[in-house]
């Protein structure tokens, strides 16, 4: 709208029939000023600006200047000025109908577009090649293939079944309503073809994901006597990068530069989003600096290549140096930056984004907000995420599904899962991404039950062949104690992922089973998939977990050996657990100091967990301290040596660092373990007291240590001081993973296997203490910790004592 009050309000009479050659055409009016000035408006405040002269002057009554602005209005997508122009002319001709039209057919709805098409042919207006190709384009850009049908066939009726122009247009609709083969057929039939209608069906192939189809039509082409223009390879480009070959690519890149492309802005941005694509990361930055000419989506381009690249800090970087150049930020602008500082943690600046959003007047926009809800997850900050998610007007599918894995990734899994409810209440049917959000979030409860349910649940949905829902119930089962399941679902897949992979040989390493993970493994090195940076993360840890020292070297140096993969922090530091764990702690410590790369906490801090294992006081003191300078505030590191310490007898070192704790404020997490029971879960304290089956606990608790001591059990009070005898025994008998599974003993029927989940790591003497209770109860007891599975079975562990 350009004013409040129409200067178009008082509309003469429609006449029902067009002129075909308007009776009141005056060619002078061409050359007056005013016309002239319509002539170079670009947007509609121009067009404000002009308008208020042509009206003041009685010009917009003449034809001439009636069609002008009705074509200027329509382009501009004021609509409601533009009918009241075009009702106030009393003799319509055809041009006044198709500049109309091609502004319903942009900014209109597809069914207003649609209807005014039509009265348009009940007002016997002549048919007009444009006016077809506008609605067909509009088809396309709707995805409303029974509409661009219907158009079709009227386009056909109306004799333009062989015009290039028309045909182009059919060809574009079908494509783009993801009908490819169709579009196939229409382009083959097409009696001459020019450039135009070649690009059309270079571009249909590559938007719907046929890369190498395209890229042969680009060679037909120029068989076919037409040489590649600037469209041709815009759309080819990102075809070559689907397509993953970096030679075609290259020759395509030699191609623009010998025509002489490369100075063209589109073509050049096409080069940067290939490059980016294939994480050629530097020569995608090389082509983006060499452009003379810069728009802001070569700028969205080189952003969003860092972001999807893993340079989140230089994505960041290069978005406030296109804020200082002074160019305007679009939506696709704005969401690039949101996930730079998403993945960087970086709140303030995340929050100065915010800022700038809302300047810009994108506060509305759903897509941009959805961001923010992710932007502010990731940065800890799930109160001003659920802020952004309540206060939006409208929520797409996407919001609760970011919503939700905004809970999962900051704990709060009860939230997660209310959401999850509650997005079912309000009938938003989840897709495979929210189930692969709340999977996760169900995996940290750890509840077979659960799983079955929400597998049950993916099965009705239709979404249990989706091979990220199936991966992600492999990797909830294993995590739920049941790896036979998940190892069951794993081969019923007809396809699987590198990540579906990882999950199955994750899960047999944190149960216990290494040999299982490597026979996978090896399996999968036979498979067409490719072991990526996780794959020997997991194979390095199951190979911890299961103290196979060599076999744990031998992947290490295959990792970049074979496969070209440079170790991270993470596989360092696997690497120290291994080595640790099986008691090479002098060579532990010296692949420590030859590490490529400055260890951090990671690694220091499994140095530190085997030297509590192995109780050497030594290099656990010089590992603690390597912690404390990394991490000051991180209580757990204290805690570890004050147990080596303890376990060497060195009271006064317990002291020194308890009382180094109590200084900084620093405390030890509390620990506690949990049992699910009949849909409900039952948490426990070390010695807590506060639960409604206290006594039977205690007293079958009591019965049990006695029972144990029987046939060997001996409390390990290495950790305590400062107390007698009795009291340890007392301390030590109420930690909180025995009254859980006395709990379990008690409400469960005899043979049951009892599973229970700890918050930290089991300590010793529960580690014992289960492995003798398996033994005269004749249960199996599984109990998950921080680190690992441990099946405690007639006496023994899973894990070996490699724990």
């Amino acid at each position: 709208m350009l004013s409040t009050v129409s200067p178009f309000a008082a509309a003469a009479p429609t006449l029902p029939n067009p002129s075909h050659s308007p009776s009141h055409f005056s060619p002078r009016l061409l050359c007056h000023p005013s016309y002239l000035l319509l002539d170079l408006c670009a947007d509609r405040r121009e067009l404000r600006q002009f308008l208020p002269q042509v009206v003041k002057r009685g010009l917009h009554r003449e034809h001439v200047f009636q069609t002008k602005l009705v074509a200027l209005l329509s382009r501009f997508g004021d609509l409601r000025d533009a009918t009241l122009v075009f009702d106030s002319v009393e003799d319509k001709h055809d041009e006044l109908y198709h500049s109309l039209l091609r502004g319903h057919a942009k900014h209109s709805s597809l069914d207003d577009a649609v209807a005014f098409f039509r009265a348009m042919r009940r007002a016997g207006v002549r048919p007009a090649v444009h006016s077809f190709t506008y609605i067909l384009k509009a088809c396309g850009d709707r995805s409303d293939l029974r509409r661009g049908r219907e158009i079709h066939s009227l386009m056909i009726a109306s004799g333009f079944g062989s015009n290039v122009f028309a045909m182009t247009a059919v060809v574009n609709m079908y494509a783009k309503c993801r009908r490819i083969e169709e579009a196939r057929r229409m382009f083959d039939r097409m009696p001459e073809r020019d450039l135009v209608a070649w690009n059309a069906i270079v571009a249909g192939y590559a938007q719907n994901g046929m890369a190498e189809r395209a890229l042969e039509m680009v060679i037909r082409l120029q068989k076919d006597g037409h040489k590649p223009d600037s469209i041709t390879l815009v759309s080819a480009l990102p075809a070559c990068a689907n397509v993953g070959s970096l030679t075609i690519g290259k020759t395509v890149h030699a191609f623009v530069m010998k025509a002489g492309f490369d100075s063209l802005v589109n073509v050049s941005t096409a080069l940067v989003d290939m490059y980016s694509k294939w994480g050629a990361i530097e020569t995608a930055r090389l082509v983006f600096d060499s452009m003379r000419l810069k728009n802001v989506v070569s700028w969205n381009s080189m952003i969003d290549g860092y972001g999807q690249n893993g340079d989140a800090e230089e994505a960041l970087r290069l978005f406030k140096k296109m804020m200082a150049d002074g160019l305007q930020a679009t939506d696709v602008t704005i969401m690039g930056a949101l996930y730079a500082c998403g993945e960087l943690g970086d709140l303030e600046e995340g929050r100065h984004v915010h800022e700038l959003l809302t300047r810009t007047g994108f506060e509305s926009d759903v897509s941009i907000l959805n961001a923010l809800i992710t932007m502010y997850s990731k940065c800890k900050r799930i109160d001003l995420a659920e802020e952004v998610f309540e206060n939006m007007p409208e929520k797409s599918l996407v919001s609760w599904n970011a919503m939700i894995l905004g809970y999962g990734q900051n704990d709060r899994v009860e939230d997660a899962l209310r959401l999850f409810s509650k997005m079912q209440w309000e009938n938003v049917k989840p897709d495979s991404f929210t189930m692969v959000s709340v999977i996760p979030v169900l995996a940290d409860i750890s509840v077979l039950k659960q799983a079955k349910w929400i597998h049950g649940f993916a099965i009705r949905l239709c979404l249990d062949k989706n091979i990220f829902v199936t991966t992600a119930l492999v990797d909830l089962y294993a995590k739920c104690g049941s790896v036979r399941i998940a190892r069951r679902l794993f081969d019923a897949m007809e396809e699987r992922h590198v990540t579906t992979w990882n999950a199955m040989i994750d899960g047999y390493g944190t149960h216990g089973f290494g040999k299982s993970a490597i026979d996978l493994f090896e399996r999968m090195r036979r498979s067409y998939v490719k072991p990526n940076d996780i794959t020997f993360l997991s194979v390095l840890s199951a190979c911890g977990h299961s103290g196979l020292v060599q076999e744990g070297k031998k992947y290490f140096a295959s990792m970049k050996e074979d496969y070209g993969l440079e170790p991270n922090m993470d596989h360092y530091g696997c690497m120290v657990d291994l080595l640790g764990r099986s008691g090479r702690l002098n060579e532990a410590w010296d692949f420590i100091h030859k590490m490529p790369i400055r260890p951090g906490i990671s690694v220091y801090g499994a140095m530190l967990g085997a030297c509590k294992i192995h109780k050497n006081v030594k290099l656990g003191e010089e590992a603690a301290q390597r912690l404390f300078e990394l991490e000051p505030d991180e209580g757990g590191y204290h805690v570890l040596l004050a147990n080596i310490y303890a376990a060497a007898s060195m009271w006064e070192d317990v002291a020194r660092v308890r009382n180094l704790m109590e200084k900084k404020g620093l405390q030890k997490t509390p620990g506690y373990s949990s049992i699910d029971l009949k849909n409900e879960i039952h948490t426990f304290h070390s010695g807590s007291t506060d639960h409604p089956q206290s006594q039977k606990i205690y007293t079958r608790l009591a019965r049990l240590i006695d029972e144990i001591k029987a046939v060997g059990y001996v409390p390990d009070s290495d950790s305590l001081h400062d107390v007698e005898e009795d009291v340890k025994e007392q301390l030590l008998g109420t930690h909180s993973e025995k009254l859980a599974i006395a709990f379990g003993l008690i409400n469960t029927t005899p043979g049951t296997t009892i599973q229970i989940r700890k918050n930290l790591r089991v300590c010793d003497d529960c580690h014992k203490a289960t492995k003798f209770i398996s033994q005269v109860t004749g249960r199996e007891i599984i109990v998950r910790d921080m680190q690992r599975f441990h099946h405690f079975r007639n006496g023994q562990c899973s894990c070996g004592d490699y724990w």
